[in-house]
């Protein structure tokens, strides 16, 4: 109970500075609908018949919908924690937090929480406007098995951005992990266009990138109604990318939190 208070103490922090910045608030939300109205009117120069390889069998329209709408999640992971370490630095409110008898992981979570929340409603936002609006079918008896999708690839990413803020937290700049991950989810990860019909040497990359089973499971979830067991390799190598990912990133970030301590850099920027 203690840890669930903290959590929302940190959800109502992040909460009311969001919404004192109306303006920035109701920009997200207008740029929600010119993004799907962008990639609505791309889709229609495109043109690519469902057949594709990596199309999963559903339009270039609501292929790239959902893509859209998982990198926010992978957007969230890699620069909540990071961006969040880093505001906290610059504020001086770090080394108070850790100075408390909070553990590490809580404040790691509850700082980022707000951010995941925030994004699942933008998530939702795509989907709701891509259904009324451009007559996107999404399959709602698949919603059980799309949420725990959204949850392991929430997951995985996390165990990104908590190594991403290891790095933010030590060395203050020069944070490797965020260009890499993001620039490659974007460019081979399926989130525009399928692996499947790339240069097998570019393509091949995929394969290391959780974005890519996530989007791939989460689309034949949504758009084609696919049953659990056609969707279980997916997730297992889902889980996979979390056992390996975020043991990682804790760890990382427990040893940069003790070499700051050590050094007295906690407080540097």
């Amino acid at each position: 109970m203690k840890t669930l208070r903290t959590l929302v103490a940190f959800i109502k922090r992040d909460f009311l500075i969001e919404v004192s910045y109306r303006t920035s608030f109701l920009l997200q939300a207008f740029g929600i609908v010119f993004s799907v109205l962008i990639w609505y009117f791309v889709s229609r120069v495109v043109n690519a018949p469902p057949t594709t390889p990596g199309l999963e069998g559903v339009d270039y329209f609501a292929y790239v919908l959902l893509g859209l709408a998982l990198l926010h999640y992978l957007s969230s992971a890699l620069m909540s924690f990071g961006g969040k370490v880093r505001g906290e630095q610059m504020t001086g409110t770090l080394e108070a937090m850790l100075l408390t008898p909070t553990p590490i992981g809580t404040i790691v979570l509850g700082s980022s929480l707000w951010e995941f929340l925030l994004t699942s409603i933008k998530v939702i936002a795509y989907l709701v406007v891509g259904r009324l609006f451009f007559g996107v079918v999404i399959h709602l008896d698949s919603l059980l098995p799309a949420l725990l999708i959204i949850a392991l690839t929430v997951l995985a990413f996390s165990g990104i951005g908590i190594l991403s803020a290891a790095f933010v937290l030590y060395l203050k700049r020069g944070d490797p992990i965020t260009y890499l991950v993001a620039s490659g989810s974007a460019l081979v990860g399926g989130v525009f266009y399928p692996p499947e019909d790339m240069p097998r040497w570019l393509g091949g990359w995929s394969h290391l990138l959780p974005i890519t089973y996530a989007l791939r499971a989460l689309r034949r979830a949504l758009l084609r109604g696919s049953r659990f067991s056609e969707l279980l390799p997916d997730i297992e190598v889902l889980v996979l990318f979390v056992a390996v990912l975020l043991p990682i990133g804790i760890l990382a970030f427990r040893f940069a939190v003790r070499k700051a301590r050590q050094e007295g850099s906690l407080v540097q920027y």
